[in-house]
């Protein structure tokens, strides 16, 4: 009992801590955005991501070169990954960091309903509900059609879709392959994309004047982060961990209010609340459910 309660906590320190990282690695991107070009922060991302990555396999153990890797469920979730990294950048850089991390947090309710539309799940009345009221949340967000509307906005929930079939089609994968060469073929496989958007954009993939120590410390957090996350779940049960992923909605609040001179208004905690709710709720029913069986 003494170990599961130790392998808990570790487990919670694990995911706040990375999901502190995670929004470190957002409020710098956010800093550089006026600098550096979106097409460079993901070029630099994913090129950096891609050492990191391979490096942690290899220390793993775990195999780099798979003919799984080129499935077609693993295209699908290379195409969605990218999706998920150009609306974050573009949301992180056009988007007050407070709504786009509420925005994002509405992830596992999307990957939810994508159960639901392609795997067959079957839900309840409960679950519904919790899923609705989720993305009332968003809309509190976006606002679409009042009259402060900013479209840009639509960049967070871009990214959050992507975010969405990446986390589906990873149920998809073989539960044999490595965390960390899953995510290297991704990054490697999102690299082309970037060169060809710096191409397009007439940018040089190295930004002369960009402040250096900043791209670095995004690669080393985002990829810190990645790593703690993975730690995190295999420390503990997931259904312990994953309500502590919203950590990173508060820690981007703290941050956009003390980096950004943020003032989050109403429609944006309203829907921040509903979306933590709802998730909460979800996973808390999703835990009864599974005892009772």
């Amino acid at each position: 009992m003494q170990q599961n309660s130790e392998a808990n906590a570790r487990g919670i320190i694990l995911m706040v801590l990375s999901m502190g990282a995670f929004a470190m690695a957002d409020t710098l991107i956010k800093l550089v955005s006026g600098e550096v070009a979106p097409a460079q922060i993901m070029f630099l991302m994913m090129a950096g991501g891609s050492v990191m990555f391979c490096l942690m396999a290899k220390a793993q153990g775990a195999r780099l070169i798979d003919r799984r890797a080129i499935a077609p469920v693993f295209l699908v979730r290379y195409l969605a990954e990218v999706v998920a990294m150009v609306g974050m950048v573009m949301a992180l850089a056009h988007v007050p960091l407070s709504a786009v991390g509420a925005i994002i947090q509405a992830t596992p309710l999307l990957v939810a309903l994508g159960a639901v539309l392609f795997l067959g799940e079957k839900v309840s009345w409960r679950r519904w509900s919790t899923i609705v009221l989720g993305f009332a949340g968003v809309l509190l967000i976006v606002q679409p059609g009042a009259e402060g509307f900013d479209a840009l906005a639509l960049w967070a929930v871009f990214s959050m879709v992507g975010l969405s079939v990446r986390d589906l089609t990873t149920r998809m994968t073989p539960p044999d392959m490595a965390s960390a060469s899953l995510a290297a073929y991704s990054a490697v496989a999102a690299l082309p994309f970037a060169m060809a958007w710096i191409l397009l954009d007439g940018d040089n993939f190295l930004p002369p004047e960009a402040d250096w120590v900043m791209l670095i410390s995004i690669i080393l957090l985002g990829s810190l982060g990645y790593l703690l996350l993975t730690a995190s779940i295999r420390a503990t049960s997931i259904s312990v961990v994953s309500p502590f992923r919203y950590a990173r909605l508060v820690f981007m609040l703290i941050l956009g209010v003390l980096v950004f001179d943020e003032r989050p208004g109403l429609p944006v905690l309203a829907g921040a609340s509903l979306i933590v709710f709802s998730g909460l709720y979800m996973m808390w029913r999703e835990r009864v459910l599974k005892q009772s069986g």
